[in-house]
């Protein structure tokens, strides 16, 4: 008997231990699937820097019009905002000074800011650029990276707003030389977060440890071109690739050794678009440079590039393109805005809209449709056609300009416009 107690009495103790053991892998699983598939979109341009995101229900049907969750009063800047576990990060200008803040992604409500004094004057060539920041935000492991308009980069506690430490630039850039102040993006990668700063005289791409601010190298040569880097691996090695003034450049990631560079000057300095990747290619453009391809390889003797194909006509300025299949999707400032479709293989052009869409747009893949949000508050729905321009809808989405990116999240898209942040949903 007392043997058939404790026969029963053990079963009952696994059955018990089996069912905590099930509900505890219940829950690790859906904090695991929580967190892979968190509404995260920590940078410039998305996840992965290149505007395109995956795993994202879109509507089966489109609805006529979006529906407003939340619109809350911001400040100005053309700084886009990005989003990590529920929450927003901002960075914008209020008079004097710039403010980076963490709102709520479900209310808009905000959770912190920052304040430091920024006064900016403008270029007299540049009067309706605004006053910034035009600097995107990145999030890593839990700390926040900004670079201010004169090239102030703040790492903050993204949790309480907490500044970390600080980098100062101001005697390097010399804002009556530059048209719109410091722009570009700052990096991360293999636990370095990376900035180019300078003027139209000198520069410097530099990398601090993103823990704590300590500069472990510089590249001094050309100043930054307003274009954001992305990180690249070519034959093996990780290098940090961007736009110069006057070049396009490669920069090992790990020792800041310059590998490569390709000549792409521009009169004004406006080298603004970001570079995109193709099958191993390099796809660059700018307003007066058309858009080309480079091959970028490691030789025996040292790094070798190689033009692929040059499109003269086709030209941007300010939007950077998007990459579907084997086809390129940008907006081109011709006809005073114009979205098109090119073949990647040949860099022929195989259609454009018919223009007067807008001064510049920023667009996004998600899946089989493109976004494409113009400075006129117009957010297109547009399917990647190799044949022709083929909108879905057009939805209204602010009352001024949108020149920060649109944030996609799935049914949720976030936009900033002037001075405003709204969340609307897809229903």
């Amino acid at each position: 008997m007392v043997s058939n107690k404790l026969t029963l009495t053990g079963s009952k103790m696994d059955r018990l231990s089996f069912k905590s053991i099930l509900l505890s892998f219940i829950a690790v699983s859906i904090i695991f699937i929580h967190n892979c598939f968190a509404q995260n979109w920590p940078q410039w341009r998305g996840p992965n820097r290149d505007g395109k995101v995956e795993n994202l229900a879109l509507p089966a049907v489109w609805p006529d019009s979006l529906k407003l969750q939340w619109k809350v009063a911001v400040g100005q800047g053309r700084s886009s905002p990005i989003v990590a576990n529920d929450q927003i990060f901002v960075h914008t200008r209020h008079g004097e000074d710039e403010v980076v803040s963490c709102l709520n992604l479900a209310s808009g409500s905000k959770l912190w800011s920052q304040t430091s004094p920024a006064p900016f004057s403008k270029n007299q060539y540049a009067m309706e650029q605004g006053e910034g920041p035009f600097s995107t935000p990145v999030f890593h492991q839990g700390k926040l990276y900004t670079l201010g308009i004169h090239g102030h980069l703040s790492c903050f506690d993204a949790a309480t707003g907490k500044v970390l430490w600080q980098r100062a630039f101001a005697k390097q850039v010399d804002t009556s030389k530059l048209f719109t102040g410091t722009a570009m993006s700052p990096v991360i990668d293999n636990g370095l977060c990376m900035v180019h700063v300078g003027d139209d005289t000198q520069g410097a791409l530099m990398a601090y440890d993103a823990e704590t601010g300590v500069e472990k190298w510089r590249w001094s040569a050309q100043g930054p071109g307003y274009a954001s880097p992305i990180i690249v691996e070519i034959d093996g090695t990780r290098q940090v690739v961007t736009l110069t003034d006057a070049a396009c450049i490669g920069v090992a990631v790990h020792s800041g050794e310059l590998l490569w560079q390709f000549p792409f000057e521009d009169e004004w300095h406006e080298n603004i678009v970001t570079p995109v990747v193709y099958d191993g290619m390099l796809i660059l453009s700018g307003v007066r440079k058309g858009t080309l391809a480079i091959q970028v390889r490691k030789r025996e003797n040292g790094w070798t590039t190689e033009t692929v194909w040059y499109n003269a006509e086709l030209t941007m300025y300010m939007s950077s393109p998007v990459v579907v299949g084997d086809l390129l999707f940008g907006f081109s400032q011709k006809r005073k805005g114009q979205f098109f479709g090119l073949n990647l293989k040949s860099g022929a052009v195989l259609w454009q809209s018919e223009g007067r869409e807008g001064f510049n747009a920023a667009l996004v893949v998600v899946g089989d449709i493109i976004f494409g949000l113009t400075t006129e508050a117009n957010l297109m729905v547009m399917k990647p056609s190799s044949t022709s321009y083929e909108p879905i809808k057009n939805y209204k989405v602010a009352n001024s300009p949108t020149w920060a990116h649109p944030v996609i999240l799935g049914k949720q898209i976030l936009i900033k416009d002037d001075t405003n942040l709204a969340l609307w949903r897809l229903e």
